[in-house]
């Protein structure tokens, strides 16, 4: 069977088709009450404010939206990035940015009335390769290099939605269940056989027939299969680029040893190793 040609400017994610559309608000509402244990019924209590038309970092904001007094941000990963939090931040300050500005919500920030705005709360659902366990807590200070000194921090919750992790979100929340099962039956397919378009498409033929998802993706199997095809594509090369991060790192640091060590200068050696700023400054002074 012949791969087919993947578009590389389209960059939403398989994650964002399935529980961002406004047509089948139910499954959001479903993922919603799962996560926070709660029994919302109708689906137009939702209010979808992703960013269509912003671009960070070569993507949109996967999932923002309103119900009750809560603003959720849904991000989906299948590639571990610790500057997640960060991304986030700035998706959170767009979206209630536009909020403040909707003449229909009547929210002055120059009131001497203390303001109602919506709690924000930042999830990261990840199911990439990497093992975090059943989840982990992201934080921009994480990233900051004098992360004590910070006055603004942005904290991400990062479930793991690999196919047996986090059983009971997966049992309260079936088309996250489905989802899970159709990428993992996709990641080993395509490792078997390395034919992307034969992966696709026996996944979502191995969905059970009442399936909640699989008649939605067969509908559109073109949207679906370009959308993983990109999705795996992008997750390897992140890969790759990894690797030669890493390896152009490690030459770098041997050779700023090597000049420590020449000029005698071992303590500074030492710091390099704990202080990234500090090597960042010795690079330049070596111009390595």
């Amino acid at each position: 069977m012949k791969n087919s040609i993947v578009n590389k400017e389209h960059k939403d994610r398989l994650f964002k088709y399935i529980f961002g559309r406004a047509e089948k608000k139910e499954w959001l509402l479903s993922l919603y009450n799962a996560m926070n244990h709660s029994h919302h019924e109708n689906p137009d209590d939702i209010t979808i404010t992703t960013l269509e038309d912003v671009i960070y970092i070569s993507m949109k904001n996967d999932l923002s939206f309103l119900i009750g007094n809560t603003m959720s941000f849904y991000e989906h990963q299948s590639t571990f990035n610790p500057n997640i939090p960060f991304r986030m931040f700035m998706y959170a300050g767009r979206v209630y940015s536009k909020l403040v500005k909707d003449k229909v919500n009547r929210i002055s920030l120059y009131s001497s009335i203390p303001q109602i705005v919506p709690v924000p709360k930042l999830v990261c659902f990840y199911n990439g390769l990497r093992d975090i366990g059943e989840s982990m807590v992201l934080r921009m200070s994480d990233v900051l290099p004098e992360w004590n000194k910070a006055d603004i921090d942005a904290t991400v919750l990062m479930l793991n939605i690999n196919w047996g992790r986090n059983k009971e979100l997966m049992s309260s929340c079936r088309p996250l269940s489905e989802y899970s099962i159709f990428t993992a039956d996709v990641r080993q397919l395509y490792s078997d056989t390395g034919d992307k378009d034969f992966a696709v498409e026996t996944a979502i033929r191995n969905l059970p027939e009442d399936s909640e998802i699989r008649a939605f993706m067969e509908e559109n199997m073109a949207e679906v299969k370009e959308m993983c095809l990109t999705e795996y594509d992008d997750e390897r090369e992140k890969e790759i680029l990894k690797e030669q991060y890493l390896e152009a790192g490690a030459d770098r640091m041997a050779n700023l040893g090597d000049e420590l060590l020449k000029a005698g200068r071992t303590e500074d050696l030492k710091r390099a190793f704990s202080d990234s700023v500090y090597r960042e400054k010795l690079f330049q002074e070596f111009n390595i």
